[in-house]
Parts: structure tokens; sequence; C-alpha cells
């Protein structure tokens, strides 16, 4: 790879990052349109790495091309909901067995931190924080699971998953949950710990349903 190669990978690797934060975050919403032109204007770039930044969001599933020149952010449905879900289910919960019978005191510690910073989050009810704070977390699970395959597994779904679960504000029920969680992965039995993150994951499913589609909405099971 070439020197200029190396550049140009960096450039559409910063504009998509900071793109998919966009629509993570809701400060790009379902429908806003993503124009070549002002986004190149926008990250003082040219339009290559903004074309490929917004190809890759099409792959990731974050955005869709209505025709070859217009790419609109996905609204999601029920159907994507559940699918991401039914997929969450079954690798979180795998993750949390498996961290529950590998945790070490300082892996326990960085969950420990990261509780208390979410607790004074809620307090102020800075959702921004919380929804990056509750990521980490679950993150920290699946890297005290210790398997590789299964966090590169995670990776490309974590982003809509993110996109999805900071609709949730239901803040106070996401730390009591969170903490539920980090107990049962403390007390290093992992048959505890893959029943609490069963229940968050499906409670977490229900507020995401109901805030995505109304209370009239069929939520199920994930």
């Amino acid at each position: 790879m070439t020197t200029a190669e190396r550049s140009l990978g960096a450039v559409r690797e910063k504009v998509l990052a900071e793109l998919r934060q966009d629509i993570v975050a809701g400060r790009l919403r379902p429908g806003d349109r993503l124009v070549e032109r002002e986004l190149a204007e926008r990250f003082g770039v040219s339009r290559v790495p903004v074309r490929e930044a917004v190809r890759a969001l099409v792959a990731e599933g974050f955005v869709y091309f209505v025709t070859p020149r217009r790419a609109l952010v996905r609204r999601l449905d029920a159907t994507d909901v559940q699918e991401l879900f039914e997929l969450r289910e079954a690798l979180e919960v795998y993750a949390a067995g498996l961290a529950a019978e590998r945790a070490t005191p300082e892996g326990l510690a960085e969950l420990a931190e990261l509780l208390e910073r979410a607790a004074i989050a809620t307090e102020t009810q800075d959702g921004e924080t919380i929804t990056d704070i509750n990521t980490l977390f679950h993150d920290r699970i699946l890297s005290m699971a210790g398997n590789g395959l299964l966090m590169s597994v995670m990776e490309p779904v974590d982003g809509r998953l993110r996109w999805m679960t900071r609709r949730n504000e239901e803040w106070s029920t996401l730390l009591a949950e969170h903490r539920g969680m980090y107990e049962a992965l403390a007390s290093g039995d992992p048959e505890r710990a893959r029943a609490s993150a069963l229940a968050h994951v499906r409670t977490n499913y229900r507020h995401t349903v109901r805030q995505l589609f109304g209370d009239d909405a069929e939520s199920g099971e994930a």
C-alpha cells in the first residue's frame, strides 16, 4: 500500500467514524440525506473518501441508496429491531457466562467505575453520556469473556445496537439492571450471569420497541 493510499484510508475512516457517531447520537436522523458535496465541504476533503464512507455506512446498515446518487439514513422497522436483538441475546448472554468465569479483580473494578460514572450521568439526565458509558459497560463484559471471535462477530452490529438503544430513556432502570449484572458477574456464577444478561436484553428490547413504535407495538420476545 502506498503512502497516498494509507492517507486516503485514514481520511475515509475519520469521515466514517464521525458520520456513524452523528447517526448513533441522533444528529443525523432517519430520512436525512447524505450529500457528497456538502459532506466534503464539511470535512474539508475530496468527495472520494466521503463516497467510500457512505458506502461503508450502507454495508453497516445505517444508510441506504434510493438511487445511485441519493443516500438516506435508514428508518429501522420492527423486523430490523427484532433481528438485531435476537443476535444480541444469543451473543451477550453467552458472553456474560464466560465473563463470570473469567472475571479478574481489575476487570470488575473497571465495571464498578463505569457504574459510578453512569450513576452521576443518570442524576444529571445526560443522555449521550449515559449511552456512551453503557456501551463501554457492555464492551468491557465482552472483553472479560476473553473470546476474540465473539468480539469480532459483535463488532459489525454494535453501532446499530447503540443506535437503537440510545432511544431507551428509562435510564434509572438501565442503571439498576447494570448493577444487577455486575453483581452476577462478581459472584463468579455463570448461570446467574447469563440469567441477568437475558433479563436485561429482553427488557431493553421491550423498551426500545415502545420508544420506536409506540405502546401498541407488538414486543414479543427478542
